[in-house]
């Protein structure tokens, strides 16, 4: 691992350096476990009450908070923001990423009619099916699985074990995380008219992912019955999310872990989505809106609107809902016991609890 000065790291990330700019720092760590040579960073108020007394070298601290060093052989590095400063720090400190050569691996299955870069890598026990086109410098990992008439783009990184369906189109700069699934079947189903099960209903449609998107491990996004379920370029997707079929995702999205989207949901540009959030089918989501996490969404949400709860709604109107709930427990006490004085009897003990 990397080790740099107080000195070189300020400069770094542009900031305002309390303390000497010699001390030597050999990691990176969260501030309670920060040690003699790692460097931490402050965002909240909390973590600066734990700076005095926590052991590490130096630690990044946003401008607002006010902190200052009085303590020898320490230092502060001021930052507008502390958490994209200590971005730019992981990265110089982060650790080579598992890498897989340019060509194709001999275990690989391609077939004749794909078309790959030189300059892209297929890892060993991938499957490429016919038609595919894969763009330079792309990487897959291994047991990577692309099928027929799919096309992924220029510098992608697909991570192991993901599978991308027929047909289907990755644009530039992806990177898929493990296990993701692109272009699965989207769950269509109906009675079927003499009562005996249900009729599947066929999706032909497929995925189209625009340029700089990532997605988490374990995440499914399902082709669209008709035409194409789509990601807008620069959305960001965590794990464990389900994006059922014909859903339309703006540009720029954030979409937090354990995500549930039903079909044909559209969602604009800019919008976020905290963890758990659910979204009925056919429910638009506004430009810049934002749910809060556990968002049980059953109607359109309006552009730059927040909402929360379940059912979803405003969040200041949520957030007095649920302060009247709280309040239950002791309106309930007090009408109780007005009740009893009133009809003079002091009430059962079950009542007065």
């Amino acid at each position: 691992m990397q080790s740099y000065t107080t000195g070189e790291l300020c400069i770094l990330v542009r900031g305002h350096l309390q303390g000497p700019d010699d001390i030597l720092i050999r990691g990176v760590n969260i501030l309670h476990d920060a040690g003699p040579a790692d460097i931490a960073f402050i965002g909240d108020v909390e973590h600066a009450r734990a700076w005095p007394t926590c052991t590490a070298a130096a630690a990044l601290v946003s401008e607002d908070l006010k902190l200052t060093c009085d303590q020898p052989g320490r230092a502060l590095i001021q930052v507008p923001n502390a958490d994209l400063a200590m971005a730019e720090v992981l990265e110089r400190f982060a650790p080579p990423l598992p890498t897989v050569p340019p060509g194709i691996h001999p275990s690989a299955v391609l077939d004749p009619s794909a078309k790959v870069a030189d300059s892209a890598a297929v890892g060993p026990g991938s499957v490429i099916g016919p038609n595919v086109t894969i763009g330079g410098d792309t990487v897959l990992h291994g047991h990577v699985t692309v099928l027929d008439e799919t096309h992924i783009g220029t510098a992608c990184v697909i991570w192991p074990g993901t599978v991308i369906r027929e047909r289907c189109r990755i644009g530039n700069r992806c990177i898929l995380h493990a296990n993701t699934v692109i272009g699965a079947d989207g769950f269509g189903y109906r009675p079927a008219p003499d009562g005996s099960g249900l009729v599947k209903i066929p999706q032909i449609g497929t995925v189209e992912i625009g340029d700089d998107v990532e997605i988490g491990a374990g995440t499914c996004i399902d082709r669209g019955k008709f035409s194409a379920t789509t990601v807008g370029s620069m959305t960001k997707i965590d794990n464990l999310c389900q994006i059922a079929h014909g859903c339309r995702i703006g540009r720029g999205c954030v979409i937090a872990g354990l995500c549930g989207i039903a079909g044909s949901v559209t969602i604009g540009d800019g919008a976020i989505l905290g963890g758990k959030v659910g979204i009925k089918d056919h429910v638009r989501i506004g430009d810049g809106a934002r749910l809060a996490a556990c968002a049980a969404v059953m109607n359109d949400v309006p552009p730059g609107k927040t909402w929360a709860g379940m059912p979803a709604k405003d969040a200041r109107v949520a957030l007095r809902e649920l302060a009247a709930v709280n309040r239950l427990p002791k309106l309930i006490k007090a009408l109780r016991t007005s009740t009893a004085q009133d009809t003079g009897s002091p009430g059962s003990p079950a009542e007065a609890r």
